[in-house]
Formats: C-alpha cells, structure tokens, sequence
C-alpha cells in the first residue's frame, strides 16, 4: 500500500515538475505577461459556494449518539446432559454438581450500535435489536459526553426501544412525517457503522412499505443510502434535517452494505414510543378476523376489478369484526377511510388505530360494496391481530389427485380438528397434482366449494364434477383457521 502510495506521489510531482518547466519556458520566452493578467487569471475563480449537506449534517448529526452495549458474563446450567454419560464424567468428574466445582460460563460480550435525541430531556430511539438482553448500555454523545442509560421499554413486534439518559436540554432531532415521504426523496443516513464513530452516506428512498425481516408489523422505508452493522438504531433524515426512519436492518450477503437499508418509519416509531412513556407497554387493536391476500384467482371468483383488498377467511366468533357484521369470503377494500392494498397493509392499519374507536370499514360482498361499523378492541396478549393466513401460492391445481374422507373422532383427534369444523378432510394429495401447488395438504378440511357448504366426502366429489371453466372455489380449514384455495384445473388439461 505504501509503496502505491510513494509512486502515486512521485507522478504527481513529475507532472507538477513538468508543468513548472514548462511554464517556466513560457515566462521566459514571453515579455506580455503582466500583473493585469494575472489578476484576470485570478478573477476566472467562480466565487459561488458548492452545493452541499455540511450546514445541515452540523445541525443534526449532534442528535445521533452512539450506543456501547454490555452483557454480563453469566454462570450456565448444563440442563438436558446426560452426567451418567462416560464422556461428560471423563470431563466433569464423577460429580459434576458438588460444592466449589467452577460452573460452566458465558464470557462477557460488547456491541455498539446508534441512537437518535427525540427529547431535550433525554429519551432516545433505538432498535430492540441493539438493547435485547443488555446489562449495561452507554450512551456517548458527539461532543464526548458520556451518560448510563437504561431501557424505558421494548417493542419486538416492531422492532422498537426506547432509552433514556439523566440529562437536560439535548440536542433533540425534529420528527417529519413518515407518511409524506415519496420514493425518490434524498435522505441521509447517520450512524456508527463498524464502531468507527459517526458516519454519514446519503442516497435516496427507493421503495415504501417494506416487509422483510418477519416481525408483526412492518411497513419498511428502503433505502440505498448505505448502511452497514453498528447503524441500527441510527437517523435516516430527510434533506431538511428531519428525522424520517430509525436505521434498522439491510440484504446482504457479505454482511456490508448492498444498497438496500430498511428503516422503520418514524411516525410508527413515535407511536410505539408514546405508548412505551405513557403506559411501558404498546396498546394495539384488535378485530377478530383472519385474512388473506387477494390473489388474481381469488379476485376473478370474488368479483373484484383488482387485487387490491384483504380476503377475510375466518371470523371469530364473539369478536368485533362479527359484531359489525362481517362474514367470511368478504374482502375489505377500505379502513378508517384509507384504502387497503393488502392483508400485510390491513394489519398494520388496525395495529396503528385506537382501541375502543369506531371506524369505518368498506367490505366487497358477492361483487357489491358495503360500508361497515366496526369498534375496535384492545389487543390482548393471548390474541392474534388479524394474522394473515395462506395466500394460496400458486393459481393453478383441480381436484383430480385428491382424496377426501368423512370426517370421525379419530381423525379429528389425529389432525386437531375442532368440533365445530364440518366438511370433507383432505386423507391425500397427489405431489404432483395441481391441487398440492396450491397448497391443499393431508389434514386439511374442505368446509364450502364455489360458496356451498360441504357435510362430508360425497358432497365434495359433487360439488367438483361440473366446475364451471373447470375452476374451483375452496374455502379449506387448515392449521387452527380458514382460508380460501382457487384450484383451476384448466391448465391441466
């Protein structure tokens, strides 16, 4: 590398040497050259100032801190060993358990990641990621200060953390408005990638509404801004010094940046954050129904002009949705007034809504549009928020490969079934039937074909012999709930 360097050098001295020679020459050789001429030489200097992020990076970067993370090194049980084994006394003694035997240890473990100034009195936003299971966390602003901080609360459904420090009037970033954010808007990403202090990249939103990483409830800003591990928890800023996305997570395979970088939008961070001060906990909705994606098959059936919407498989007995009046096989286009692009987007719409308000829902009911009152519930712990179901991958299969069964207390007991699910249950499925690529499975009951309820095996061989355009509408009870199957057998044959 030095040597590269050196000859680097040594070429860009030659060439300075070769230019003063040259001009030396010219001076020489030339009695017009005067002080006005030089001075015009001068004056070709543009004196405008270059277009650049330094003043607003000055003002915002203070509000970006880094985050020391320290976890205890902890004494560990050596629960389901075998001690009788030879090999573990050859290790461990005859008596692995006696007084004064040094137990098994986790060593100590460092980490670093970034966090974000909300509050001139110390709260910060961070990612769950960065805090889950520390024992100790430092905080270390950019002027030097350093400050303990403990965890006001965690949020894992999204992703969140909440820290606070004792301190007064921070340097505190302004939040935007997450939702107003546009893909094309350039935005600058702030953190401590690699531990190597404060780092700012810049690039653009290139995508909205991300779902990448598994969690509950996840509307991701993309970026190409780049960033790398010890970002998590860092600022993703608008071009006017706004907080817009906490850093979160990126697709690698190296482990580096790839230009793709996920934040979570700051309006849902702020929400999360406010229930976390307010009550240490996230309140979130709840409406009672299990939903699918709209796929172009399942649009064609239901009557929609697009697949837009959430199909609604399940609804729960005794819960808001059924108090409103849905019904299984209606699709809901709009919530709260704002349309629904899918299940995913009705999710995280319901999450975001107060519990015990009363919106309103805009279903499509056998290809006609119904406007619904629906009062919210509170979440709790032990329910499920409009999880999405199967999407029925693949458009394309037909019953020919299927062998259904009556339903009997021993298959019942074998598959899980409930009592109250009647139909003919799936007994096999031919790999290579179209049937199995849509993800109709042994276990599975067939509860209603093309919108008739089906008693038992009989009903389902009838109500599959004339399928018009050999398509098939399956409403099939599977692992704990509903969902709907389109099964075209027209590509088969």
């Amino acid at each position: 590398m030095n040597r590269t360097y050196q000859r680097f050098l040594s070429a860009f001295a030659v060439t300075t040497l070769a230019g003063t020679l040259v001009a030396g020459g010219i001076a020489a050789s030339s009695t017009s050259t005067t002080r006005e001429t030089q001075k015009a030489e001068l004056q070709r200097i543009d004196p405008q100032p270059i277009q650049s992020f330094a003043p607003l990076v000055k003002r915002v970067a203070p509000s970006v801190v880094q985050v020391a993370v320290m976890v205890k090194a902890k004494n560990t049980r050596m629960e389901g060993i075998d001690k009788d084994n030879p090999m573990f006394r050859w290790f461990y003694g005859e008596n692995p358990d006696l007084p004064g035997r040094r137990p098994s240890r986790t060593p100590a473990q460092h980490g670093a990641g970034s966090a974000v100034i909300v509050s001139p009195d110390g709260y910060l936003l961070t990612n769950n990621h960065v805090v889950d299971g520390a024992d100790e966390l430092k905080v270390r602003l950019q002027d030097g200060r350093e400050f303990e901080a403990k965890v006001v609360g965690t949020d894992p459904q999204t992703d969140v953390a909440v820290i606070k420090v004792d301190a007064k009037d921070l340097p505190a970033i302004d939040l935007a408005d997450s939702d107003a954010t546009e893909v094309g808007d350039i935005v600058l990403a702030i953190g401590n990638p690699f531990n190597l202090g404060q780092t700012v990249t810049s690039g653009i939103i290139s995508a909205k509404g991300r779902a990448t990483m598994g969690l509950d409830y996840e509307d991701f800003l993309q970026t190409d801004a780049a960033i790398n591990p010890g970002n998590s928890g860092g600022a993703l800023v608008d071009s006017r010094g706004r907080l817009i996305g906490i850093n979160t997570a990126i697709i690698s395979d190296s482990g580096g940046n790839q230009g793709i970088g996920f934040a979570i939008p700051v309006n849902l961070a702020r929400s999360v954050m406010d229930g976390l001060i307010k009550n240490g906990r996230v309140t979130r909705s709840y409406i009672g129904v299990r939903i699918q994606n709209v796929t172009p098959a399942l649009a064609t059936q239901f009557k929609m002009k697009d697949s837009k919407g959430a199909l609604v498989g399940e609804v729960k007995s005794g819960g808001p949705a059924a108090k409103a009046g849905l019904e299984s096989g209606d699709i809901i286009v709009e919530f709260a007034g704002k349309p629904v692009e899918d299940s995913r987007h009705l999710k995280f719409s319901v999450a975001s809504a107060k519990p015990g308000s009363t919106v309103p829902v805009v279903i499509v009911r056998d290809g006609h549009t119904k406007t619904l009152k629906l009062k919210l519930q509170e979440m709790d712990s032990t329910l499920n928020l409009s999880s999405a179901g199967s999407e029925a991958a693949k458009e394309e299969g037909t019953l020919n490969g299927v062998t259904v069964g009556n339903l009997t207390p021993e298959t019942r007991s074998q598959f899980n079934i409930p009592a109250d699910v009647e139909g003919a249950l799936v007994m096999e499925v031919d790999p290579s039937s179209p049937a199995f690529e849509s993800n109709l499975r042994q276990g599975d009951v067939i509860m209603a074909i093309n919108r008739k309820s089906v008693g038992g095996a009989e009903d389902a061989v009838k109500l599959t012999e004339k399928a018009e355009d050999h398509t098939s509408l399956l409403r099939v009870w599977s692992k704990g709930g509903s969902r709907y199957v389109v099964v075209d057998e027209s590509k088969a044959n």
